[in-house]
């Protein structure tokens, strides 16, 4: 399974050397030409570097499941779910449209949630999984709107052009509603408070599917927007105010929070949104340094959190133990797990020679030259290394140290397929932390020019000699340490936070789902009553509503279709068939009614003759006369007539009657008034002698012109007598009492 995002990664390899040099390649297909809408692909340095993160680690993922879950009967399965992710994530990154990147966007979603409740028979999985569907789901509708709205301020559908149009864009009266709705889309995808809560939920999937979409892909695909979007939305002080207030709360909330938790993948998970908060700050931030520190930050997170969340699986699949408090002492079992957790975990903690190291310093270099809101920031970010530095501890050297309870009995390494992904993982980060010069000018330069527009010098190093960043840097190794051996003080000390941020987020979500079911059981009683009475009233009354608002508002005044006056009898027939109507009504037997319908239907056969359609008037005559004759016969086996409405409910059926009949009579007054194309009358008659010998124009329409549809016609009829037949005739026998 893991040859195909290999391919891509050798594929994608064939092109690092043009996006290297600042190349934009492009490839477009019309998909829908008439809505704009094309399958348009774009590789830059961003997308580049984005793509090689999702094919990289997917194919180490891909190893890592082939041995997790090499019992399960599932397995492939999973392999279609995890690569179909796969293709969305990279439809993502690739994409050039607006439209099409709502598309990838949204299977994605889909995806995810059949990953996250693949284990579908745990009730845990599949809220977890329904919980991530709703919350990225629906900003993915409001993102949808922004795109739309962005498409209509740049007049295109293509990013790339769109860049061109930034600062007429960013001028329009209709920025900021764009804005908002992208950037709910974005929030919500990417975990930001207070839509975080379904990230730690979403645990619930199997290792893998954590590892890969909440370590490194799908969470990221929200900062991947925003960072796209930076040149086209980006420099004001909305884009600022709201990335960065938003951005750095998640980080200080996903930490202070994660510090509190025991259980190892809830743990990554909440540090996993504080990563978010940061890559989303600083991206809001928009300086040369914050775009710097953001890209080395999005790679550095992707390696040490990736093989963090493969060594939870390990420990979970080796020792049954989901706890960091159960475990302990696990180096000497599990040697190569131990060392990939190693340096991850310092990784994570900004240790030197380590690529987290040199994130970190960028970081805090960021946050040093924010001007006035500098002295927060660094507040923020340092608060933030230190309780990473706690995390990674707990997570990654804690459970290797120390005695092993004797409750765990014996351990074993794992397969080779398992240790070898993270282990990868942790030694790319400690490559790239030695020799940073492997993908600085190769990556992270042509994705901080695909963002900021221009390319700014770097110069990446684990020494850049002594300074305030560095000072800074030792400072919170040295009370993450702290925080790491003095761990439930901390716990206790956070405890009424962490409670106030899940009564804000989780429990509200909660309570909304809780009241959107009560509101849909109430609904569903008021629509779904059982009575077709009540149906017939609700579709009577939203037609009356819906259709006369449209009559008056947009179809303007009308004529009638004729100007000779009436004569004597067809206004003794409307009288005839008015009194009867009105009859059947105030009707008190059954019987009575139905031959006072009777009459209607036999007035209306006289019209048909009066003005020149005997054939319809004779069928008329015979349908009514059959509908009598069954009704009556029908209406033998019933009991006696009973009023059972109440007066008030007479006089209101009664009105919506009078409305809707009064309604229909004046749709068909219009419609005869309207005329959007010649008739085709005076052609049918012309035809229907020389081509269909008939001179009867009605038959030779039903017959010969629309053969198909009298045919389909006499079909349905033919199977609903027989249905009839079915529901009379052919009764299940009468069980016998036991």
């Amino acid at each position: 399974m893991a040859l195909m995002p290999i391919s891509i990664v050798l594929l994608l390899s064939n092109f690092l050397s043009s996006t290297a040099s600042g190349q934009m390649l492009q490839l477009s297909i019309p998909w829908v030409p008439s809505l704009e809408i094309e399958i348009s692909l774009v590789m830059d340095g961003l997308s580049m570097l984005f793509a090689l993160l999702i094919s990289g680690i997917g194919a180490l993922i891909a190893i890592y499941a082939g041995g997790y879950l090499a019992d399960h009967p599932q397995l492939n399965r999973f392999n279609l779910y995890l690569l179909s992710f796969m293709l969305a994530m990279l439809g993502v990154v690739l994409t050039d449209n607006l439209i099409t990147l709502f598309i990838f966007w949204e299977l994605t979603s889909i995806t995810s949630y059949f990953l996250i409740g693949f284990d579908h028979e745990k009730e845990e999985a599949r809220k977890a999984a329904l919980q991530a569907l709703l919350v990225t789901g629906l900003g993915g509708l409001a993102m949808l709107a922004g795109l739309l709205i962005l498409g209509e301020i740049g007049g295109t559908l293509e990013i790339s052009e769109l860049v061109a149009n930034g600062v007429l864009i960013r001028r329009s009266p209709l920025y900021v509603p764009a804005l908002l709705l992208i950037l709910a889309g974005a929030f919500t995808k990417s975990a930001q408070f207070p839509f975080h809560f379904w990230l730690p939920n979403a645990m619930a999937a199997p290792t893998p599917a954590s590892a890969y979409l909440h370590a490194a892909t799908m969470v990221k695909a929200g900062v991947y927007l925003l960072a796209r979007m930076n040149p086209i939305l980006g420099g004001t002080t909305w884009w600022f105010a709201l990335l960065s207030l938003f951005g750095g709360t998640t980080m200080l909330v996903g930490a202070l929070v994660g510090i509190r938790q025991t259980v190892f993948k809830r743990i990554l998970a909440f540090s996993t949104v504080s990563g978010l908060g940061t890559l989303v700050m600083l991206i809001g931030l928009g300086t040369d340094q914050a775009v710097q520190a953001a890209m080395l930050f999005l790679v550095a997170h992707a390696l040490y959190k990736g093989a963090l969340f493969l060594v939870a699986g390990i420990v979970d699949h080796q020792t049954g133990k989901k706890d960091i408090l159960q475990v302990g002492g696990l180096a000497g079992a599990l040697p190569m797990t131990a060392m990939a957790a190693g340096l991850a975990a310092l990784s994570m903690g900004g240790i030197p020679p380590l690529f987290g190291f040199i994130a970190k310093e960028a970081l805090y270099e960021s946050a040093l030259h924010m001007g006035y809101f500098a002295i927060p920031a660094v507040v923020a970010v340092v608060t933030t290394g230190i309780l990473y530095l706690g995390m990674g501890l707990l997570v990654g050297v804690g459970p290797f140290l120390g005695a092993r309870p004797s409750e765990l009995g014996r351990v074993r390494e794992a397969h080779w397929s398992m240790w070898m992904p993270p282990l990868v993982l942790a030694g790319t980060s400690l490559l790239f932390g030695v020799r940073s010069g492997l993908i600085e000018h190769t990556l992270l330069s042509p994705a901080m020019k695909s963002i900021v527009g221009y390319r700014f010098p770097t110069h990446l190093g684990l020494w850049h000699g002594f300074s305030f960043a560095l000072v800074l840097s030792l400072f919170s190794m040295a009370m993450g340490v702290y925080v790491y051996l003095r761990i439930e003080d901390i716990r206790r000390a956070f405890r009424p936070f962490d409670e106030i941020v899940h009564e804000f987020t989780g429990a509200n979500y909660d309570r909304c789902m809780t009241n959107l079911m009560a509101f849909a059981r109430w609904q569903t009683d008021l629509l779904q009553s059982g009575y077709l009475k009540n149906y017939l009233l609700i579709i009577f009354a939203s037609t009356i509503s819906l259709t006369t608002y449209t009559l008056v508002s947009r179809a303007g005044s009308f004529s009638l279709p004729f100007d000779l006056p009436p004569v004597l009898h067809e206004v003794i027939l409307v009288a005839v068939i008015l009194a009867a109507t009105v009859s059947a009504v105030f009707q008190k037997s059954r019987l009575g009614a139905i031959a006072t319908l009777g009459i209607v239907g036999y007035g209306v056969a006289l019209i048909f003759a009066t003005f020149g359609a005997p054939d319809l008037a004779m069928t008329q005559l015979l349908i009514e006369t059959l509908t009598v004759i069954l009704f009556v016969l029908v209406l033998y086996s019933l009991p006696g007539f009973t009023r059972l409405s109440s007066k008030g409910h007479r006089f209101r059926d009664a009105v919506i009657s009078i409305m809707f009949g009064a309604l229909m009579t004046t749709l068909v007054i219009a419609a005869l008034d309207v005329q959007f194309s010649p008739s085709i009358s005076a052609e049918m008659a012309r035809k229907s002698y020389p081509e269909a010998h008939g001179r009867n124009v009605v038959n030779v329409i039903l017959v010969d012109f629309r053969g198909i549809d009298t045919m389909g016609e006499i079909t349905v009829l033919s199977l609903a007598a027989l249905g009839v037949f079915a529901l009379m005739k052919l009764r299940p026998e009468k069980e016998e009492e036991v």
